[in-house]
């Protein structure tokens, strides 16, 4: 059985309780080698949606008419 895909809101905020944890300083070195490995597999995944959902909107400006990276002209 796999474990589906976090969303991207589930990710973010998985990754900022790994990073509290980390700043906390209270954790061994082998739970900090393996939240950090978490955190960036989270952050990979995290980027990863971002840059997709750039991509939608980039298309979705192309289709209607207007420049991708700047405002729909209207």
């Amino acid at each position: 059985m796999t474990v589906p895909e976090p969303t991207f809101e589930e990710a973010r905020d998985e990754l900022e309780a790994i990073v509290r944890k980390l700043e906390d300083g209270r954790t061994s070195l082998d739970e900090a080698l393996t939240l950090w490995e978490r955190g960036e597999a989270l952050h990979a995944l995290c980027r990863a949606k971002l840059d997709a959902a750039e991509g939608r909107v980039a298309e979705l400006l192309e289709r209607l008419g207007g420049p991708p990276g700047g405002p729909a002209e209207g």
